[in-house]
């Protein structure tokens, strides 16, 4: 238990949690080890976990009509993902894809919804974390935009 409380620990979502609120999340995760090129989840399937990563890469990407693959984002260790589906039961909204061999923690969507309604403290925590991630997500975004409609005008 100790090395899974350790791994979640260095992970973004969970800053700042105590030990205590890291232990009762490590009762609930499942690690899994995938090899590069294993696709995790695809654009359009129901969310049913989170996913932590704690070794390796994750590419998010987007299938663009007439285009191909699109990446949105390159994630390592440290980095959280899967998390919007969770919370608003919408289907996932791109494909999670293995960039390079990973180990992850997985967090089932019963269990993440358990952690939030019985632990009402930790729910806060987690919550407030999962905000200013989505809200610096938010921001590349835009940055990304302002960006490519720049080029476009040149």
């Amino acid at each position: 238990m100790t090395d899974a409380v350790e791994q979640l620990a260095k992970i973004r979502l969970f800053a700042g949690l105590k030990p205590a609120a890291l232990e009762i999340i490590a009762r609930v995760a499942t690690e899994e080890i995938h090899p590069k090129g294993t696709k995790l989840f695809s654009h359009g399937d129901v969310g049913n976990k989170l996913y932590l990563i704690v070794e390796g890469k994750v590419r998010v990407s987007r299938e663009m009509p007439g285009m191909g693959e699109e990446a949105l984002a390159v994630l390592s260790a440290g980095h959280a993902f899967g998390e919007m589906a969770l919370l608003d039961e919408e289907p996932r909204s791109a494909d999670a894809w293995v960039h390079e061999r990973c180990r992850l923690l997985t967090i089932s969507k019963d269990s993440f919804d358990d952690l939030l309604f019985l632990h009402k403290d930790l729910a806060y925590e987690v919550l407030w974390n999962v905000v200013t991630l989505l809200a610096s997500r938010l921001r590349e975004t835009n940055e990304k935009l302002a960006m490519l409609s720049m080029s476009v005008k040149f």
